[in-house]
């Protein structure tokens, strides 16, 4: 074992079951402490191997630190922070014990240097985010937090067959790359990770699940489970090419559904499988470059994303409404929170001196590295459809339009101060990348900020700009059922379950009234005879043994000490006991 060091996801596992033991400024004061000594704790590790345990023959490797899991260390713990501030004010303690766990657990995956404690955390993610949808204690929400589970339930299964499978070819539990070799291992490792990082046509649970969760459950759902797919992902399959199709996909497909959406945190939901598609391109291109722009760009992800939840969260809490035609002229009475939902806005959509402008700068220098154009065009088209549809419709329909007389306020300062805090690290990004390309895992010399790719980003954002107010009236959002191939998913389900009720609960009900009424009393009747047979075979081997260990101790008795004699009658007694259990286990 090497030496002892504390984990940070203790204090957030451990820690959950003290919040409801405490109340009132008591519990407020450690909500917000324990994420500030966790990033306190981040911060002074240095890069080694920590926590090692022998179990079964095999390490245990809970603290495998390096540049790349600091890096999602760093953000996993000051979104923490954020979300707690924004979630100060709810009085339900059952949230904040889960969004702990949840946190904590995604330390851990990331910290994981082996994939049997990497799988108890993976699990442990699933079962205590669930509990966010579940918590708003609605049917859509309790349907919505069952498919959930399922899916996530199908991920880790995938993922426990593939470890299996890889332990078998390697010989090794370690957690690191996954050479290419075609084995069916490798693909159900590959298959579990990108269920969580919202591959279609298993992508459904995010869309399905997110906008049905309490308003900050969905600010820290959108934050840690696809993001920790996606360093599992950078971890052990970077440079695997067929990344680059299936992230092509997801940054298209997201982007596609995101636009036919009313409610706007499902419309914010399709766009982080868009988001997460760059991340999965920068993954499969494989190069320092292409990483280091993933990985910056799921750092970026969690902040801006955060802002664009938390403001239609606070839309939802001082509205009580989630559609967009149902909403109009909130500029007049919430100012600062669309102030600050448009810094969310700008910086997904890659605006200059936001955070997502050098992220997203870093995966397509990379890609035109490659020599991809039409990757990189598909790549710019997703980035317009993202600033059409999130930085541009969400805020018209929902802050300006026709002004639907609703009466509202600004959101609790609480959660203003949360937006603020995620608002200002993205300017702080976008306008300084220096220290923050410091502490990204690659080296890399790259300068996002050149005179062709500021021109060419500001002239592809403007023309898309122009040909929202040419389209606006078709864009405006109306009561629409899009089917996404959780279609598919429900009717199968209705279908396994019609099968598993009549054709096999028929022959399972006949199995049962035969084995009742023919086979069980047949049984019985043998059973006792055997059962008479038996008894007398243990009680003579009882008796046999028994009587020589007695007759052992007498003779002990007659020759030795009076300590070797009580030493004799334990032995016999430990040794009649033993005999006992193994004779009725036997039998």
């Amino acid at each position: 074992m090497t030496e002892w060091w504390l984990h940070p996801s203790i204090l957030f596992i451990a820690g959950a079951f003290l919040i409801p033991f405490l109340k009132g400024k008591v519990q407020k004061a450690y909500l917000l402490l324990i994420p500030v000594v966790a990033f306190a704790m981040v911060v002074s590790i240095t890069p080694g191997t920590y926590g090692v345990y022998k179990f079964l023959g095999y390490d245990l490797i809970f603290g495998k630190i390096d540049k790349l899991s600091l890096i999602f260390a760093y953000i996993f713990t000051i979104m923490s922070f954020i979300g707690m501030i924004y979630a100060i004010h709810v009085e339900d303690d059952g949230q904040h014990v889960a969004a702990w766990l949840y946190i904590g657990s995604s330390l851990g995956v990331i910290f994981a240097g082996d994939y049997f404690s990497l799988f108890v955390f993976w699990e442990i993610m699933a079962f205590a985010s669930v509990y966010l949808v579940f918590a708003r204690k609605r049917k859509e929400s309790y349907n919505a937090g069952y498919r959930y589970i399922l899916i996530h339930v199908f991920s880790g299964v995938c993922l426990l067959a593939g470890i299996l499978l890889h332990y078998s070819d390697t010989g090794s539990f370690l957690f690191g790359p996954i050479h290419h070799d075609a084995s069916l291992g490798f693909y159900m490792i590959l298959i579990g990770f990108l269920i969580n990082a919202g591959m279609p046509p298993l992508h459904t649970w995010l869309p399905d699940a997110y906008p049905e969760a309490t308003i900050t459950g969905s600010v820290f759902m959108s934050a840690f489970t696809t993001k920790v797919a996606v360093y599992v992902l950078l971890r052990a399959y970077s440079g695997t090419e067929i990344l680059i199709i299936f992230g092509t996909i997801m940054a298209i497909y997201g982007v596609s559904f995101a636009t036919l959406q009313n409610d706007f945190r499902k419309l914010l939901s399709y766009h982080i499988i868009s988001q997460l598609g760059y991340m999965v391109v920068g993954i499969g291109l494989g190069t320092d470059l292409a990483m280091n722009g993933a990985a910056a760009h799921a750092i970026n992800n969690i902040l801006y994303k955060g802002i664009l939840f938390m403001g239609a969260g606070a839309v939802i809490q001082m509205t009580g409404k989630h559609k967009l035609s149902d909403l109009g002229g909130l500029h007049k009475t919430m100012p600062v929170t669309l102030i600050l939902y448009m810094i969310g806005g700008f910086s997904i959509s890659a605006f200059p001196l936001f955070a997502g402008y050098i992220s997203k700068s870093m995966i397509l220098g990379a890609a035109n590295h490659h020599h991809m154009p039409i990757l990189v065009l598909l790549l710019l088209m997703v980035s317009a459809g993202t600033f059409v549809s999130t930085t541009l419709k969400i805020p018209y329909f929902m802050f300006f339009g026709k002004d639907k007389k609703i009466e509202a306020k600004e959101p609790p300062v609480n959660m203003l101060i949360a937006m603020g805090i995620a608002a200002i690290l993205c300017i702080a990004i976008g306008s300084f990348p220096g220290l923050f390309y410091s502490v990204l895992p690659f080296p890399i010399e790259f300068e996002a900020y050149t005179g062709d790719h500021i021109t060419s980003t500001l002239g592809i954002l403007m023309f898309t700009a122009l040909g929202f107010w040419v389209m606006l009236k078709k864009l405006t959002p109306h009561h629409v059922i899009s089917l996404d191939t959780d279609w598919f998913l429900r009717k199968g389900t209705m279908v396994f379950m019609w099968v598993a009720r009549k054709p096999i609960g028929v022959y399972e009900l006949f199995i049962t009234d035969v084995s009742n009424t023919g086979i069980l009393p047949a049984i019985f009747k043998l059973s006792r005879v055997g059962l008479w047979i038996d008894r007398n075979v243990v009680d003579w081997i009882v008796n046999s043994v028994a009587a020589f260990i007695l007759n052992l101790s007498a003779f002990v008795r007659r020759v030795q000490t009076g300590l070797v004699q009580h030493y004799a009658v334990g032995m016999a007694v430990g040794i009649v006991i033993i005999i006992l259990i193994y004779s009725l286990i036997g039998g």
